[in-house]
């Protein structure tokens, strides 16, 4: 098995290893729908407006049903008491 003849330096060293590691950022395309046209990572439904391709797939949330999602709670009445 070959040997190396010299030594390498640190700098050469750790500039091989920094190669690797690089991060790319997440890649985001147009939504198809021309009415929305906000970016949205790729081959995933909006989470706009919930079409994918040339289609409505998933019904867009509402400001309602988002806080609807809350864990079960029971709903607050309002600070009414019944007498």
């Amino acid at each position: 098995m070959p040997n190396p003849k010299r030594k390498h330096t640190r700098s050469r060293r750790d500039s091989r290893r920094a190669k690797n590691w690089t991060l790319d950022l997440p890649s985001f395309a147009p939504c198809p729908n021309p009415a929305c046209g906000k970016m949205r990572p790729p081959h995933r439904v909006c989470p706009h407006c919930g079409f994918y391709g040339d289609r409505v797939v998933v019904a867009p949330k509402t400001a309602k049903q988002k806080g609807e999602e809350g864990g079960g709670a029971a709903p607050e009445t309002g600070g009414e008491t019944a007498a």
